[in-house]
């Protein structure tokens, strides 16, 4: 790996590792109630007693932001997760079984990747309640399709290779093949794949609590906020600022950290 590309891992490593933290941290400690008023101190600017200021109900926007990190991280874990489970489940059934379940399987796949992705959430969240879970169920149904041609593209190269047909050839049964040969030769795609798509889950999340269909108040949201901070832009400027970076820095460093982890698979390969 050339030194650009390793530049590229470590940005998006201490992106990731550092919002983790503010996470983690934001799990016992935030500097003011993230839901607490204070209507005199309203649209504060930036200072000592409120590091990132203040929004239009006097709330402290760092502590809101902290708790952010919670709702943005529960989003991409969580819809991440339903994404390959389903998407493990399409794929490897596809790829392994082959011939008439491969085309039946990837021709529904086909049919939910041609529907465009934030009208399917957008509907979804619609017929039912706005929430929190809603969103992720949503999200995480718009990721089966990566997750399963990741899946199936692995399992139809590594199937036929040596080391697996020699397993075979001594007896291995079906759940050892996929589990035990197949599955550790395919992970490090399906962990690209995955950094890729929690950075778009946050990305999808934040558009839909924007639009007022995704985490409702007065739950904190970087999507959220942003939608609140549109009519004081001019007054407050940095109450849009901060919401807004942090969801670039999420963004940008689970896809530079996505993108090292490619560049050192490839590498190895």
């Amino acid at each position: 790996m050339n030194s650009g590309k390793k530049i590229t891992l470590w940005i998006g490593l201490t992106l990731v590792a550092l919002l983790f933290v503010l996470m983690a941290v934001s799990l016992f400690y935030v500097p003011y109630g993230a839901n607490e008023m204070n209507i005199a101190g309203r649209l504060q600017a930036p200072g000592a007693a409120h590091w990132l200021g203040t929004d239009n109900f006097g709330r402290d926007i760092l502590s809101r932001i902290m708790e952010g990190t919670q709702t943005a991280f529960s989003v991409g874990f969580f819809s991440v997760l339903i994404g390959l489970a389903g998407g493990f489940l399409l794929g490897a059934a596809a790829g392994y079984l082959g011939r008439w379940a491969d085309e039946l399987l990837m021709r529904a796949v086909d049919a939910l990747m041609a529907f465009p992705g934030i009208l399917l959430a957008l509907i979804l969240v619609t017929i039912f309640k706005p929430s929190l879970g809603q969103t992720i169920i949503a999200i995480g149904i718009l990721f089966v399709p990566s997750f399963a041609r990741v899946i199936r593209g692995g399992f139809l190269q590594t199937k036929e290779a040596d080391f697996v047909k020699a397993a075979r050839g001594m007896g291995a049964g079906h759940a050892a093949l996929i589990f035990r040969h197949i599955v550790p030769h395919i992970l490090s795609s399906v962990i690209v794949t995955a950094s890729l798509c929690f950075s778009a889950a946050i990305l999808v999340e934040a558009a839909l609590s924007y639009l007022g269909l995704g985490v409702q108040p007065p739950d904190p949201s970087w999507g959220r906020m942003l939608n609140e901070s549109q009519a004081y832009m001019s007054k407050a400027p940095w109450y849009a600022l901060a919401p807004g970076l942090f969801i670039t820095l999420t963004v940008l460093g689970f896809n530079l950290l996505g993108d090292g982890i490619r560049d050192l698979r490839d590498r190895r390969a």
